[in-house]
């Protein structure tokens, strides 16, 4: 399993900038992929959940669908922009609909309403069950073969661990070592 979500904080608007009825006007999204403009129309289905739910409004987020590697979907919490995996969606659709989609929801309405939290908090987690009735997980069993990255084969005590290419990098650039997460030993390069 990798890491689906990762929310991201940058800079931009304060956090608790959520709006009250009719001080906003909902934003209209165009795409010329259709599955793109599917799940736009989702972020909207799930905007309205949450507002009848949570009886508040909010600002609807950017959407961007340039997302690479691993990770299905980020949220940038202060720019209030959502990006997707355009292959990880094409190739799952269906769970990022129903799951990809209110997960990233959720990490820009945690921040909207309670400031910078731990991304899948508590505060975070409440907004999964009772908003959108999902389990709040933070990892996918997406198969990521099509978007896997040129890997390298590193050694610790346990056996062999593949490394990106960007942490070979640091480490051929001397900038970072990395430790087995079992036995604690450097890995080293084969």
């Amino acid at each position: 399993m990798f890491k689906l979500f990762k929310s991201v904080t940058s800079t931009g608007s304060s956090p608790g900038s959520v709006s009250t009825p009719n001080q906003q006007t909902p934003a209209c999204y165009e795409f010329e992929s259709e599955l793109h403009t599917r799940v736009a129309q989702q972020v909207l289905e799930c905007y309205q959940i949450a507002e009848k739910h949570l009886k508040l409004q909010f600002p609807r987020p950017q959407l961007n669908f340039k997302l690479r590697g691993r990770s299905a979907g980020t949220a940038h919490l202060q720019l209030n922009k959502l990006r997707f995996n355009p292959v990880l969606l094409a190739e799952n659709s269906d769970v990022f609909l129903k799951e990809v989609i209110p997960h990233e929801i959720c990490h820009l309405l945690a921040y909207r309403l309670y400031g910078k939290v731990k991304p899948h908090g508590k505060e975070w987690q409440s907004l999964m069950i009772s908003v959108f009735g999902l389990k709040p997980s933070t990892t996918h069993s997406l198969d990521t073969q099509s978007v896997d990255g040129q890997r390298f084969e590193y050694h610790c005590g346990c056996g062999p661990v593949k490394l990106s290419i960007r942490r070979h990098n640091k480490v051929i650039r001397g900038e970072t070592q990395y430790r087995c997460r079992r036995c604690n030993r450097e890995l080293t390069q084969s």
